[in-house]
């Protein structure tokens, strides 16, 4: 058993700078849309006490950029140091995050410009094929591209919870003219399989390294669970049924008084959503989102089935039973594409569930890359020979049962920080991150 090789550009200094060049222009493109399309008083706004104003992010871009590639790769003075501590996320917690001397929305704009320029610079003649660990590849360049693009996929979140009219627009995802004949689940044979990577050149501590896991046999479903299918649960009395729930899940839904997902509310008999400024009814073939662990949990539960665990789902996102090998991606080792997956704020909500045919993994799942985060039954946990890298609070100060894995990536979530191997964790309670699930079930 064994995964796939690394993308063919992998030891080739000018195509892994053409790779890198177009990861982070991409990512500053995204950045420039999400605070471009909202006035100086929304960006310096905390819209929810769980998220950080957008132009804290805008300027945390800027200083992680200068920090790793500036003076980590390129040894270069610090710029602006008086900034580092009101720009360390852990340093201050995102409700506090607002009384801090921030600095404004021009200032973070111009330090955010300036700081770009130079780390172009650095990527002109950084030598990226070999060398150090943290430029071999050009490992430095991916992680703030990849960096950027989640601090993209957090201020759109922050753009969801923003009161007012919509400040973004996209074109509706593909429809899925083969649902109906889809089956409802897909089986996954049990055996050995290799989970993780020690090929991808990109890949963060978490995902590595790659290693061997035997998964008997399951059951998964072949799409996310719908609005439709959750809309059963809440009618059937799902969030008043305590036996569904986790202690904690029910103490937060008596406590929150909780009837629906985050940004439901029924009105005259009917089920409405909001999204992006836009209040719509709840699409009954579209995957359920902004659902937190204990919801997906109880609902589960409720359908006589569980969460599949995180091996389980890589598994059935990339194991291929006829070579024996993990792919990179459920359709294969190519990087995804818009006929294979709905990513990159390209569309502003999941597709329905059935669509993007040409992204199905060997067992038969869809949508298993992209539309919507989906949360497993496993606890944040580093793999066998873990080590941390670059620095430890990436990943291994979360490790523990208080967080839970989600994979697949959503709608929001850029090619460049999303693969079959890519672990994404938040707390249970979480319900504003674009997050959905999947339910599975043994032999």
């Amino acid at each position: 058993m064994t995964e796939s090789p690394a993308p063919p550009h992998a030891g080739d200094d000018e195509a892994l700078r053409e790779r890198a060049l177009a990861a982070l222009l991409a990512a500053r493109d995204r950045t420039t849309l999400l605070t471009d399309s909202v006035d100086d008083h929304d960006l310096t706004a905390q819209h929810s006490p769980l998220m950080s104003p957008l132009v804290w992010d805008l300027a945390h871009i800027g200083n992680q950029e200068e920090l790793w590639l500036l003076r980590g790769v390129a040894g270069r003075e610090a710029m602006r140091p008086e900034i580092d501590g009101l720009y360390d996320a852990f340093e201050h917690p995102r409700a506090t995050r607002p009384s801090l001397p921030l600095l404004a929305p021009g200032e973070a704009r111009a330090y955010a410009s300036e700081v770009r320029g130079r780390a172009l610079d650095v990527l002109e003649s950084a030598p990226l094929g070999e060398g150090p660990a943290l430029v071999r590849s050009g490992f430095a360049f991916g992680m703030i591209a990849q960096h950027e693009q989640q601090h993209d996929e957090t201020m759109l979140i922050t753009h969801q919870l923003r009161s007012g009219p919509a400040a973004l627009t996209a074109p509706e995802p593909p429809r899925a003219p083969d649902a109906p004949a889809l089956p409802a689940e897909v089986l996954v044979p049990g055996g050995p399989f290799t989970m993780g990577t020690s090929a991808e050149p990109w890949a963060l501590d978490n995902e590595r390294p790659a290693h061997q896991r035997d998964v008997p046999g399951f059951v998964i479903d072949t799409a996310p669970v719908t609005c439709g299918a959750y809309r059963a649960f809440i009618e059937d009395g799902g969030y008043g049924e305590r036996r569904w729930w986790a202690p904690e899940g029910w103490a937060m839904v008596r406590e929150h008084a909780l009837d629906a997902p985050l940004f439901w509310h029924r009105d005259v008999g009917q089920w409405l959503r909001r999204r992006f400024g836009v209040t719509e009814p709840v699409p009954d073939d579209e995957p359920v989102l902004h659902v937190s662990w204990y919801e997906a949990d109880a609902y589960a539960r409720w359908a006589g089935r569980r969460l599949p665990t995180e091996a389980e789902w890589e598994k059935a996102a990339r194991h291929d039973p006829v070579s024996g090998r993990s792919r990179r991606y459920p359709w294969g080792d190519e990087d995804p594409t818009p006929e294979r997956a709905n990513l990159g704020q390209r569309h502003l909500r999941p597709a329905p569930a059935g669509a993007y045919p040409a992204g199905r993994a060997p067992c038969g799942a869809g949508q298993l890359i992209g539309d919507v985060w989906e949360w497993t039954a496993s606890d944040f946990l580093p793999y066998p020979g873990f080590a941390p890298f670059p620095y430890r609070e990436y990943s291994e100060v979360f490790f523990g049962p208080e967080h839970k894995v989600l994979r697949g990536g959503s709608f929001a979530v850029d090619t460049v920080a999303c693969r079959g191997t890519f672990r994404n964790w938040d707390l249970p309670v979480r319900r504003q991150i674009f997050s959905g699930f999947r339910t599975a079930r043994d032999l």
